[in-house]
């Protein structure tokens, strides 16, 4: 069964971050820049939120603010829900559907190991399921 270590070896542990003080406009800046819907919201003291064209649309653009003078920590979400690298794709895409999220940070020994998104996992069960259909379409094949 694949794990959250499996898709970070693929894909690569590289996470964006922003700190809780800097505007929204930046946020949104960087999240376009890197071709993103998420960022973790980090300071010294590690991971403290997530922030997401979600958190955007909802606690900034429908409030009527503006992103150039809200503070990243006034949309965010702070208690994200985080997996560890060996939880499975399935209990991924569990709590992702129990909690309506989009984007689990990834924490490893204390420390942010990586991001996984649900076009990640989704990914990763097509990629396996597509595996075991060639597999047995070369058991029928080779049987005839």
């Amino acid at each position: 069964m694949k794990t959250v270590r499996d898709i970070l070896d693929s894909k690569g542990r590289e996470v964006w971050t922003i700190e809780p003080g800097e505007m929204v406009l930046a946020a949104l800046r960087e999240m376009a820049r890197r071709d993103v819907g998420a960022l973790v919201v980090a300071d010294e003291g590690g991971p403290v939120g997530i922030f997401t064209e979600r958190h955007y649309a909802r606690n900034v653009f429908l409030k009527g603010r503006a992103s150039p003078t809200t503070p990243v920590r006034e949309a965010m979400r702070t208690g994200f829900v985080y997996v560890g690298p060996e939880r499975t794709i399935e209990e991924c895409m569990a709590l992702m559907t129990e909690h309506k999220i989009r984007h689990l940070p990834v924490m490893e020994n204390d420390n942010l190991a990586g991001l996984v998104s649900q076009g990640d996992l989704v990914r990763s069960i097509i990629a396996d399921r597509e595996f075991t259909i060639d597999q047995l379409t070369n058991y029928i094949a080779g049987t005839r």
